[in-house]
């Protein structure tokens, strides 16, 4: 098993991950989205990227589904360099009233420069937050 330290220094390092989530009719949806991490939960903004609207069916399905599967990957035509982190988790849906608020939107205006330009949140200040549960981990090599 992948290490607790390491497995946060692969989560940190990656600039976007695939979220699955079972949607109201139990049919699997993956997407990619933007995160960081805050301890051992992942944060991911409802921004400004366009979209059909800000009530994101994600945060609906995290309600009545909590729980998730997010995937961090790399992939190389060197086939040796190959590796992925699958992270089970429980989604729900967060506003500004957390503790950690603060600190999280300054994680993500850090790893994410595009946030100088495309507003943070759209709408309401709304995140989905992910509670990282267990992770699994496979590498070609013994290095990821």
């Amino acid at each position: 098993m992948l290490p607790e330290r390491d497995a946060f220094e692969l989560i940190d390092r990656a600039p976007v991950a695939r979220l699955a989530q079972l949607d109201l009719e139990k049919q699997v949806h993956a997407i990619p989205f933007v995160f960081v991490r805050d301890g051992s939960t992942l944060y991911s903004p409802v921004d400004g990227k366009p979209k059909r609207h800000a009530k994101l069916s994600r945060l609906a399905w995290a309600v009545q589904e909590p729980a998730v599967t997010v995937l961090i990957d790399e992939y190389d035509t060197d086939w040796t360099q190959l590796w992925w982190l699958r992270i089970y988790g429980q989604a729900k849906q967060i506003d500004s009233n957390i503790p950690c608020w603060a600190s999280v939107v300054k994680k993500l205006s850090a790893k994410y420069p595009q946030y100088q330009s495309t507003p943070m949140f759209s709408g309401a200040p709304t995140m989905l937050s992910i509670d990282i549960e267990r992770w699994r981990y496979w590498a070609a090599a013994d290095k990821a």
